[in-house]
């Protein structure tokens, strides 16, 4: 391949990446626009490999063929860290952040690994703790964080310590965020933890297996609360660190805001989380006042 169609072949590549992240997962596109130029199609790269492995069960027509999908992406981060070319936009792109860049092949492997575990869980396998799902959180959602430091060249424990801490707020807040839609798969609230369900007398045994009930709205809000609330105790520690933080590091933690933002509407519909409201705008804001937002955080250089 000569250089000028490998060269065009990247940038299609990198083109496709942001129109993933605008066309799926549009909040943190927002988030990456307020990075530095330099930054930003590695920040793509990795966060179009986030959108990829997400959607991977959603989209399949089969449980298998999700799984087999996921799979398939294990095995193509192998293939980049072993400079082998595969045809797809996202793994060009990642091949080329990853040559260019440091960026750690364990938070990529650490990342799809545990949406293999996930997929490969029972329906009725409900998580026993919510430091079940506080891990979960950090491995799809802190991982990315710490791949886009890195990949920013930003090497700083107080940084990483503080994108931990916003990813599982953000992990946890978009879990619970997509109860309703899970339950509508028929999926029987799986990110409820049994010791949270069990709490505010949601779980229920038949034969021998776990379920929670929806037939208590109240309850559920109550549920709901208490999971939102260890969210917002991962976000206030997060932001306790913002003032040792590495200057640079500060507009890769902006998914901060979209945390508080899901939080705000939370408290708004009474953690219902079957309000509709919940769906409006951006994770619940009309959309300018949630550019805004971010806007003024990213101005004052803060998350």
């Amino acid at each position: 391949m000569s250089g000028a169609s490998s060269s065009s072949g990247l940038r299609t590549a990198f083109s496709y990446c942001v129109q993933q992240v605008r066309n799926y997962d549009y909040h943190h596109y927002l988030c990456l626009l307020e990075l530095p130029p330099n930054m930003r199609k590695a920040a793509f790269a990795l966060r179009a490999f986030n959108v990829e492995t997400a959607r991977a069960m959603d989209v399949a027509s089969d449980p298998k063929i999700g799984l087999m999908r996921l799979l398939w992406w294990k095995e193509a981060i192998d293939k980049i860290f072993s400079n082998k070319l595969i045809e797809h936009p996202v793994t060009r792109a990642l091949a080329s952040v990853i040559s260019e860049h440091k960026v750690s092949k364990n938070w990529l492997k650490r990342s799809v690994e545990a949406r293999i575990n996930d997929a490969n869980r029972e329906v009725t396998d409900i998580p026993e703790t919510l430091e079940v799902l506080e891990r979960y959180a950090e491995d799809t959602a802190s991982t990315i964080l710490y791949s886009t430091l890195q990949s920013g060249g930003i090497r700083s424990t107080v940084a990483d310590h503080a994108a931990s801490h916003i990813g599982k707020a953000s992990g946890l807040l978009l879990l619970l965020k997509s109860l309703p839609y899970h339950a509508s798969k028929n999926r029987h609230f799986p990110y409820i933890p049994a010791e949270v369900a069990e709490k505010h007398g949601l779980l229920v045994n038949h034969g021998g297996q776990k379920e929670i009930r929806l037939d208590s709205r109240e309850d559920l809000c109550n549920a709901v609360f208490d999971m939102a609330s260890v969210a917002n105790a991962h976000l206030l520690k997060a932001r306790e660190l913002r003032g040792t933080v590495p200057t640079e590091a500060l507009p890769v933690l902006l998914p901060a805001v979209s945390a508080e933002v899901i939080l705000d509407t939370l408290k708004r519909v009474q953690f219902d989380v079957f309000d509709p409201r919940l769906t409006r705008g951006i994770l619940g804001n009309p959309p300018l006042l949630f550019q805004l937002k971010l806007k003024w955080y990213s101005w004052r250089g803060k998350y």
